[in-house]
């Protein structure tokens, strides 16, 4: 008697429930905007502000990653004094709520760096070569992003430093003793290992940061957050907004949670053969 072959579970068999559970959700979410008037009028009203938060978003991300490796790279320096700066900023940063550390920004760094750049420029403003700053033409939205950037810079570093530090200290001593520079070392040995270990993470509070971005609507910046707050108090439509509001944030967040995690396996995978 021939065995049977064994059959793969179908797709839809290995999906987890809970994933099964917020697809459902989302296919209601998507029905109910596309049948109902009151669902598509309230998505048409704020899917501008999707926009607005994936450009705030990506831009702050991509200055934070950039930030959070100097930081990192003087975490791990030899120097003491620059590591104990680092150690401070990194420490300062996250014991600061960002909501706290978003107004700080906004209404006392931005001002002073006003000031400051009217300050150095005094000369080139008296003869007339340019305008002077004012607060009022530092746009909101860029406060938000520099205040996004700042804050997880400081969690971003944290990432980088753990990827850096688990790389095996005999490969840095091996490299370094056949003639390769610290920057040649770093490049060529220290971040590509350190890569496999820094991206899921780094994924992750990317998907963190959509989140958190909500928070400029504090500012007034036209997100979708602040949005479906002007669009509930001027229809009194609170339940019908917000439930419009939770299916996009739900809609990018499930997306590239799934792409993390997919990106997780992948780098498992290649790191195994």
């Amino acid at each position: 008697m021939t065995a049977r072959p064994h059959r793969r579970p179908s797709l839809f068999a290995r999906l987890p429930y809970w994933l099964l559970a917020i697809l459902l959700l989302l296919v209601l979410g998507l029905w109910a905007i596309t049948s109902d008037q009151t669902y598509s009028g309230i998505f048409q009203s704020l899917v501008g502000g999707v926009f607005t938060t994936l450009w705030v978003t990506c831009i702050a991300f991509v200055a934070a990653t950039v930030l959070g490796l100097l930081v990192a790279l003087a975490r791990t320096s030899s120097i003491r004094p620059l590591r104990e700066l680092a150690t401070f900023y990194v420490e300062i940063i996250r014991g600061i709520p960002i909501l706290v550390f978003l107004f700080y920004i906004a209404f006392v760094a931005a001002p002073a760096m006003v000031g400051a750049f009217n300050w150095v420029l005094a000369p080139f403003i008296d003869w007339g070569w340019i305008a002077p700053a004012t607060v009022r033409g530092f746009d909101f939205v860029w406060r938000a992003i520099f205040a996004l950037t700042v804050c997880y810079s400081a969690f971003i570093a944290e990432v980088f430093r753990a990827g850096i530090e688990a790389v095996g200290r005999g490969q840095i001593e091996a490299a370094r003793s056949l003639g390769l520079s610290r920057w040649h070392c770093f490049r060529l040995i220290i971040f590509p290992q350190a890569l496999r270990t820094i991206l899921p993470p780094l994924g992750n509070d990317f998907v963190s940061m959509v989140k958190d971005s909500a928070l400029v609507s504090a500012l007034g910046v036209q997100d979708i957050t602040q949005l479906g707050k002007l669009s509930a108090s001027s229809s009194f439509l609170f339940f019908e907004t917000y439930n419009v509001v939770a299916f996009l944030y739900l809609t990018m967040t499930i997306s590239l949670s799934l792409l993390v995690r997919w990106l997780e396996r992948f780098m498992d995978r290649k790191a195994s053969r």
